[in-house]
């Protein structure tokens, strides 16, 4: 199958889509206005396309359509309705499945009756709509119920990235390191994050529990708000007891969740959870909000806890109830981990997303 694949070259996503899907034996052209940032397959062709802000989302169509009536791809694959779905749009080449990621379809419409008219418009031009999440799959009815069935085709997670994280120590007797690994922004709730832990602490201090001394707060992640939270860590107190380790890049992922012994997202907003998955494959409990996108990935008392958006107690008393019970550290961990093996698994993903585009073929055969 030749594929013709419009999506941000600079996300790891798409790298993994791309490379994916070439290993599963598609012939797979890349067409971006944003520079490729991770390794892609060298059997991955490249279209770099002019990027001039939003408007080359229009102007870049009609170099497109020329490009596919010279390629001839079976398929046209779009990932984000907002930006590459609007190319998409112009182009009026079929089959073509349009992939919903979280942001296009939740806050960009939101934006003012325009934004929610583009996306509606993109997401009506395709003749599939994936989406990475069930959340995001209602999501897309809500805009537009006339979109039929979704299939769901998630981020999925490479478990041989992860073979190699050390196990959960069994005992109680070390440091306890509590953290996450997102960017520091309002959105992902880590200023919510620092606020349990800093309670926590002073808790089990009051009461006279030693473990106080013994817990550790690593924060992993770039973002606009670092310095804000930095100064927040300080203002209450936590000194050398937090780290902020900055952005990593995505191969050193696996490595900084294995240094955790509970994975925290108390994200205020989420349409999927890909790091708390990364935490499950890695054998860690998870702490995570209600937001939608988390409790999709984790079962309550199964695989990880669920407190509240922005509820600092909540959060700090589930945060006790694992550091002092390293029994259902264990437990939870390797729930989350069989989880992932048997329902998150990359290949897994990669076999969705041709059963979708082996769908759209057919149906458009029928259709002819």
């Amino acid at each position: 199958m030749k594929l013709l694949m419009l999506a941000a070259g600079s996300s790891i996503h798409t790298a993994r889509w791309v490379n994916g899907l070439v290993e599963a034996g598609l012939s797979v052209t890349l067409a971006t206005q944003h520079a490729v940032s991770h390794p892609l397959d060298d059997a991955v062709d490249v279209i770099e396309l002019p990027n001039r802000g939003n408007p080359s989302y229009f102007f870049s169509a009609p170099k497109l359509r020329r490009l596919a009536e010279k390629l001839r791809p079976d398929l046209l694959n779009a990932h984000f309705a907002s930006g590459y779905g609007t190319t998409a749009r112009f182009m009026h080449r079929h089959p073509y499945v349009l992939s919903v990621w979280g942001s296009d379809v939740f806050s960009f419409p939101e934006r003012s009756a325009l934004h929610r008219w583009l996306v509606v418009r993109n997401l009506k031009a395709a003749d599939v709509i994936a989406s990475t999440s069930r959340v995001m799959a209602d999501r897309v009815r809500a805009l537009y119920p006339a979109a039929g069935d979704i299939p769901v085709t998630p981020f999925g997670i490479d478990l041989e990235l992860f073979a190699d994280v050390p196990d959960l120590p069994t005992d109680n007797d070390g440091p306890i390191t509590i953290g996450t690994v997102k960017a520091m922004e309002d959105t992902y709730g880590v200023d919510t994050l620092i606020e349990a832990f800093a309670r926590l602490r002073g808790d089990l201090s009051a009461a006279g529990d030693p473990i106080a001394q013994r817990l550790v707060l690593r924060l992993v992640g770039g973002g606009s708000r670092r310095a804000e939270l930095e100064q927040r860590a300080q203002r209450l107190g936590l000194g050398d007891s937090v780290t902020f380790v900055g952005q990593v890049p995505h191969s050193a992922v696996p490595a900084e969740i294995g240094k955790l012994d509970v994975f925290v997202a108390l994200s205020r907003q989420e349409s999927f959870g890909v790091a708390v998955l990364e935490a499950g494959a890695a054998g860690r409990p998870v702490v995570v909000s209600d937001a939608d996108g988390l409790v999709e990935v984790v079962q309550h008392g199964q695989t990880g806890l669920v407190v509240p958006r922005e509820d600092v107690v909540g959060a700090a008393e589930a945060l006790r109830e694992l550091i002092e019970n390293p029994e259902q550290r264990q437990a939870l961990g390797s729930a989350g981990r069989e989880q992932v093996s048997t329902g998150y698994g990359w290949d897994q993903s990669v076999s969705k997303m041709l059963e979708v585009y082996d769908s759209a073929l057919t149906a458009r055969r029928a259709a002819q």
